[in-house]
C-alpha cells in the first residue's frame, strides 16, 4: 500500500482538508502537504496520531502502520484466548442481562459470537444451518430460509442490513440480492423503524440497538458489537417475558 495516497483517500473519503487534519493530529497543514505528497517520511507517532484524529478503525490504524514501514501497534488477539478470557466473561454478563430480550454478539463480517436464548424466539422454524455460533446474523436475516418470510415489513427493513455490508465483498453481493427494490416515496422516513416479526408469540415489534466497546486497544475486541433487540411497544415486551420460561443463559 502507498502511503501518502492511503492518507490522503482516507482524509477525502471523511471531507477533511489537511487543515481540518492538521489541526486534529497537532501538526501544520504544510507537514500534512508533504506526507501526502511522499516528500517527507512521518514518523510512527505522527502515523499513530494522524490515524487516531481520522478515527480510523483499530484495524485499518494498523493497515496505514504497515504501509508507513512500521509494525502494527494494536493486538488482534484470539478471541477464545486466554488474554480475553474477561472479555468473554464480561459478554456472557452482558447477554444474560438483557433477557428476556433477544440479543447476539457479532464480530467485524456480522459472524455470530455468542447470543442468550431469548434470540430462539427470533430464530425459530429457521433452517438449523443459519443459527448458532459461526453462522452470520445479516444471512440469517435476509436468507429465504431464515428471518426473511416472517419480517413483514422486510422490503423497508432489510435495506439498512444491506447499506452495512458495503464492505464485505462476496456476502454484500449475495445479500443485496435477497432484498427488493423498495420505491421511494415522500412519506420515506428512511430506515428508523421497528422490526415487524411474525412469531409464535404474536407479532412482534422490536427495536434494533448496536453497543461496541469504544475504549478496546485489541483489533479483536474493538470490532466485536452487541446487537440488542428490545421491544418497539407494550404488547411485544410482554410477549418476550411470557416466553422466558427457560433461565437466562446463552448459547
Amino acid at each position: 500500500m502507498d502511503f501518502p495516497r492511503a492518507l490522503r483517500e482516507r482524509r477525502s473519503s471523511r471531507r477533511l482538508s489537511q487543515l481540518d487534519l492538521a489541526l486534529r493530529a497537532g501538526t501544520t497543514q504544510r507537514h500534512v502537504s508533504f506526507i501526502e505528497s511522499g516528500r517527507s517520511a512521518p514518523g510512527r507517532g505522527m502515523v499513530v496520531r494522524l490515524a487516531e484524529s481520522l478515527g480510523l478503525p483499530l484495524r485499518e490504524r494498523n493497515e496505514l502502520l504497515l504501509a508507513a514501514g512500521y509494525a502494527p501497534a494494536y493486538p488482534e488477539t484470539p478471541l477464545d484466548g486466554p488474554e480475553l478470557a474477561p472479555v468473554r466473561e464480561a459478554i456472557d454478563h452482558l447477554l444474560a442481562g438483557h433477557h428476556p430480550y433477544p440479543a447476539l454478539v457479532v464480530d467485524r463480517r456480522g459472524d455470530v459470537v455468542a447470543a442468550n436464548t431469548a434470540l430462539a424466539v427470533i430464530t425459530e422454524g429457521v433452517d438449523p444451518r443459519l443459527v448458532g455460533p459461526g453462522t452470520n446474523a445479516y444471512r440469517l436475516a435476509l436468507h429465504p430460509d431464515g428471518l426473511a418470510p416472517r419480517i413483514l415489513n422486510f422490503a423497508a427493513w432489510a435495506r439498512h442490513i444491506v447499506e452495512r455490508t458495503r464492505h464485505l465483498g462476496e456476502l454484500h453481493e449475495e445479500l443485496s440480492s435477497y432484498v427488493p427494490e423498495v420505491e421511494v416515496t415522500e412519506q420515506h422516513l428512511g430506515f428508523a423503524v421497528p422490526l415487524e416479526l411474525r412469531s409464535s408469540l404474536g407479532e412482534l415489534r422490536l427495536m434494533t440497538t448496536v453497543t461496541s466497546f469504544a475504549t478496546a486497544v485489541d483489533v479483536t475486541l474493538a470490532e466485536l458489537k452487541l446487537e440488542a433487540f428490545l421491544p418497539a411497544d407494550a404488547a411485544t415486551a410482554r410477549a418476550l417475558r411470557r416466553a422466558a420460561g427457560q433461565s437466562p443463559g446463552n448459547w
